[in-house]
């Protein structure tokens, strides 16, 4: 009978194919090789292509599609419930096949190859800042150890660290000598987020979208530029709410007999774009106090009511979805 899905479940060398028909009947299943995936598929016919969204999944969504199949991407959290059996490669394939006819799953937008640039320079930003947050702490701990404490904040860490540099300081020669190497490594992570952040207002610079995105407040290059990574044009989204929820900046709900209850927010997606997020917004909130805009007094009685930590979360949300309008309809903010 005539193939109409094929799922694939990636892995790092063998790969296990599931081609179904219309009526989700198995009519052929093989484990390939990686060399050999691109080959095999190219031999099949036309069909719906099925993958998790994982580690490489962009780049074979982007090879297969080439071939001239239709490749759907889907959230491995969603795959699972329809594993049935035991655990194994090809009911995991299968598991795929039957998600990807699921009317209420939606699939994951394949990266272009400069889209997975632009979240590669964001991700080795993200691990520069973390190395120079652990080297920052482990400075502060060895001095702690000789009696030397240091004032929070990355600014003051830089100008003592000078000071005990210096042959007159209290500190051994020994530890000078150790300190000075350290704070080499910091003075060379500094240099690398810079050039991180360089890049990426470079490439603010030349998106139009991006640039819009900034008109907003709270919106910088490296807040505008990850979420256009994440979220694109919006085309994919119904509405602005679909991707704060989807950002997981919406509350978690649990409801029975009729009764609505809310919980925090589920946290759910992109861990790093509502970090982003939360820091533009709480930007935006500690400098509302006393302003009369619109915005700021709606941010104000958040505050009141219910806290600034509360206030910067709905601000993000709000953020998510002011940047979805902007990005779908091609206008900038216009503040109230």
């Amino acid at each position: 009978m005539q193939i109409t899905t094929i799922g694939i479940d990636i892995a790092k060398n063998v790969f296990h194919v599931v081609c179904c028909n219309a009526k989700n009947k198995i009519v052929r299943k093989k484990a390939v090789k990686r060399r050999e995936l691109l080959h095999y598929v190219t031999n099949l016919p036309k069909s719906i292509v099925a993958m998790e969204a994982c580690s490489t999944s962009n780049y074979w969504g982007r090879e297969i599609a080439s071939l001239g199949h239709k490749v759907k991407l889907l959230p491995a959290q969603h795959v699972k419930a329809f594993l049935t059996g035991n655990k194994n490669d090809y009911n995991d394939a299968y598991a795929i096949v039957v998600a990807s006819q699921q009317a209420h799953i939606k699939a994951v937008p394949i990266k272009t190859i400069e889209e997975q640039d632009n979240q590669l320079i964001h991700k080795v930003r993200e691990l520069a800042i973390g190395q120079r947050t652990a080297l920052s702490n482990q400075i502060r701990g060895l001095l702690l150890e000789y009696g030397v404490s240091i004032k929070q904040g990355i600014k003051n860490l830089r100008k003592d660290v000078v000071d005990l540099l210096d042959e007159t300081s209290s500190l051994s020669s020994t530890f000078r000598q150790v300190l000075a190497q350290l704070y080499s490594q910091l003075v060379h992570l500094d240099k690398t987020i810079k050039q991180y952040d360089e890049h990426i207002k470079k490439q603010v610079a030349s998106n139009d979208a991006c640039q819009r995105l900034q008109t907003i407040p709270g919106v910088g290059p490296i807040v505008a530029s990850g979420y256009y990574n994440e979220v694109g044009n919006g085309r994919h989204y119904k509405r602005g709410r679909d991707v704060s929820a989807s950002l997981g900046l919406v509350p978690r709900q649990h409801s029975t007999g009729g009764k609505d209850i809310l919980l925090g927010i589920s946290k759910r997606g992109n861990r790093y774009l509502r970090y982003l997020l939360v820091q533009g917004a709480k930007a935006v909130v500690s400098r509302a106090k006393n302003k009369t805009d619109k915005l700021s007094q709606w941010i104000n009685r958040i505050v009141a009511t219910r806290g600034h930590n509360k206030a910067c979360v709905a601000y993000a949300n709000k953020m998510a979805r002011i940047a979805w309008a902007i990005t779908v309809s091609g206008e900038s903010y216009q503040a109230l």
